[in-house]
């Protein structure tokens, strides 16, 4: 029996959401492919009608999860003034919520000590996703008037990233919690959004 391109496509979506959320909670060399085939209610057998290499499935779900984490993104600042939105992506991106989701959280989060020992493609990937992060959130800046935003937003990001990273290594969670909330408060603080 002979499925149509839209079947196609469809499992390949369904591969990339379900590779995503494992290669976010277990990394890149945890990944297994009969582990993503299987949570995507598919045989380890159909795998290279969709992708040549585990490699090649690597570097597609990393473009695809940063791709998903911008429209979900896009989707919580819709109709947001620019100084609320930057406030309100702050409070989510270095919350609770992000941090006890590594699995649908954001890749940098998740995988940034992973990349040293990574492909090439797979660094490039990440990279490329790093750069859109640091663009956007340099727009978000200008857009809500705060000077010199392009060279700004990746220490920003470096900050916002490297804080949830630290703070799903604690075990005490009131401490994880404390450096989350002191984090968003200094950033805030930085870019004078503290009243929002």
């Amino acid at each position: 029996m002979r499925y149509a391109q839209t079947h196609k496509d469809e499992t390949r979506r369904a591969l990339l959401k379900a590779a995503g959320r494992q290669l976010r909670a277990q990394g890149p060399d945890r990944l297994s492919v009969a582990g993503v085939m299987k949570s995507a209610g598919l045989t380890h057998g159909g795998f290279y009608a969709h992708f040549r290499s585990k490699d090649a499935l690597l570097v597609e779900t990393l473009a695809d999860a940063f791709a998903r984490s911008a429209r979900r993104v896009e989707k919580l600042l819709e109709g947001l003034p620019p100084r609320p939105a930057l406030a309100t992506y702050i409070d989510f991106y270095v919350g609770e919520a992000h941090r006890d989701d590594a699995a649908n959280g954001c890749a940098v989060t998740a995988l940034n000590s992973d990349m040293p020992r990574q492909s090439k493609k797979f660094r490039a990937a990440f990279e490329a996703g790093v750069k859109a992060m640091a663009d956007a959130l340099a727009r978000w800046l200008a857009a809500a008037g705060i000077a010199d935003a392009e060279r700004l937003a990746p220490s920003l990001l470096a900050a916002m990233a490297g804080a949830v990273a630290l703070s799903r290594t604690i075990s005490d969670r009131d401490l994880s919690s404390e450096m989350l909330a002191s984090t968003r408060a200094g950033i805030k603080a930085r870019l004078g959004l503290s009243e929002l």
